[in-house]
């Protein structure tokens, strides 16, 4: 268990990717702070489960990340990280002249600025230590565009820059800096989408799945949120401690197009 003795904090960790990554890391001892929404039934076994994977008591830190109070909230709360993974985000799809600028508001918010204040946070104490991991998670439009999404490209393509600049302030200590960015990830977020396509196109699944969801993604394969979290496993080892200001994606060649 090459994590012991390291804490790590994972926002927007009840589900999905966030939840993959949690597990990656708490199965190599780390002590795991977890973040997102859920009841709270399904969020007390998240913990339970990660406690018993690490050997260390992991905990669970409710805030609205859309606020800077918020995240404030978080950082105190986690106390002290070596690892932290910027993965909470959301999402919203509208043409740029009826994009709400509520939504826009809150995408930057949660997705940029979010990131942005957890951040400045932590880096004071992986200085202290000398040692830190900072890992986003991105998404294929952090390296290319889609019409309809001008708050969530935008977004995403700020946190790749505030990745490298990250790597470049940090460049002389043992913090990195790095960004995962998937294609279609296969969550029960992405799941649950697909019935209510299917009924506004009138598409069978096959359909929505392969002519909508993975129109872009060559591979015709969903990412795995599994394959996500094996990267992110990877990054935070010592061997990946010269890695820093880049940027993965994991697509099916999606931006090699």
């Amino acid at each position: 268990m090459f994590l012991k003795e390291k804490r790590a904090l994972v926002t927007g960790s009840t589900s999905g990717i966030g939840l993959a990554i949690a597990r990656s890391l708490a199965g190599e001892g780390a002590q795991l702070v977890v973040n997102g929404f859920g009841e709270p039934d399904a969020i007390a076994r998240i913990v339970e489960e990660l406690s018993d994977a690490s050997g260390m008591a992991a905990s669970f830190v409710g805030a609205d990340l859309s606020k800077r109070a918020g995240v404030e909230q978080m950082m105190a709360a986690a106390g002290e990280v070596d690892i932290l993974v910027n993965n909470a985000g959301m999402q919203h799809v509208a043409p740029i002249e009826e994009f709400p600028v509520d939504k826009w508001d809150m995408v930057i918010a949660l997705n940029l600025t979010a990131v942005f204040d957890a951040v400045r946070l932590a880096v004071p104490h992986m200085k202290r230590r000398n040692w830190g991991r900072i890992i986003t998670t991105g998404s294929a439009h952090s390296l290319t565009a889609s019409p309809f999404k001008a708050a969530y490209v935008s977004a995403k393509h700020g946190l790749a820059g505030l990745t490298k600049t990250l790597a470049l302030e940090l460049a002389e200590t043992h913090i990195t800096a790095n960004m995962i960015s998937p294609g279609y990830v296969w969550t029960p977020l992405v799941e649950n989408q697909i019935p209510d396509t299917m009924a506004a196109r009138g598409m069978t699944r096959e359909q929505v799945i392969n002519d909508v969801m993975l129109e872009r993604q060559p591979s015709k394969r969903f990412v795995q949120p599994q394959d996500v979290a094996e990267l992110a496993l990877f990054l935070c080892r010592e061997a990946a401690g010269n890695i820093t200001g880049a940027n993965y994606n994991i697509d099916g060649g999606w931006v090699a197009q």
